[in-house]
């Protein structure tokens, strides 16, 4: 078999994967990294090369992988916008932690979200205590965001991204 259309097929195996695995394990771990997790990137990463590129070490093998990830990662980005049942499939929906200040303890606990991390994003944009929460949800990008306030909304949003920095400026 030519090397090249080898690495198309390894690369899109590794592909659907890490998708898989990621969609059976949460949108929470996504969001939530901490050291571990880091690690555990790296490490999967440094498995996953030799599956994709197999003994082809060339910058031409290298380039071919990335353009098979990339052209399959646009293609499914592609499908998910156009067909929301592929899209209800790929991604979970978004959970409401909290509605008017009564916390979901099934969804919470479902989700394995402790009020300790609800109080920290609370904590993060001012709010104290579970009364004044409007809204909470884990978004589908494993973020948790707060609606708080009766007449003046204000909504903020907590990265659940141990020492992340918000490249956008804005809270």
């Amino acid at each position: 078999m030519n090397q090249y259309l080898d690495i198309i097929i390894r690369s899109a195996a590794v592909y659907f994967f890490m998708v898989i695995a990621l969609r059976l394990f949460g949108k929470k771990e996504l969001s939530q990294l901490n050291t571990a997790d880091v690690i555990l990137i790296l490490l999967i990463s440094n498995s996953v090369q030799n599956a994709m590129v197999g003994n082809n070490t060339s910058l031409w093998g290298g380039l071919a992988a990335a353009s098979v990830l990339f052209t399959i990662n646009y293609i499914l980005k592609k499908l998910m916008f156009r067909y929301s049942k592929f899209s209800d499939f790929m991604q979970e929906k978004p959970e409401i932690l909290i509605h008017n200040g009564n916390l979901d303890f099934n969804i919470l606990s479902k989700l394995n979200i402790t009020s300790d991390e609800l109080k920290e994003a609370m904590r993060e944009h001012g709010i104290e205590y579970f009364k004044d929460v409007k809204l909470a949800m884990l978004e589908i990008d494993g973020n948790i965001s707060i609606i708080s306030g009766t007449q003046n909304l204000k909504q903020t949003h907590f990265k659940r991204k141990h020492n992340h920095k918000n490249l956008s400026g804005l809270n």
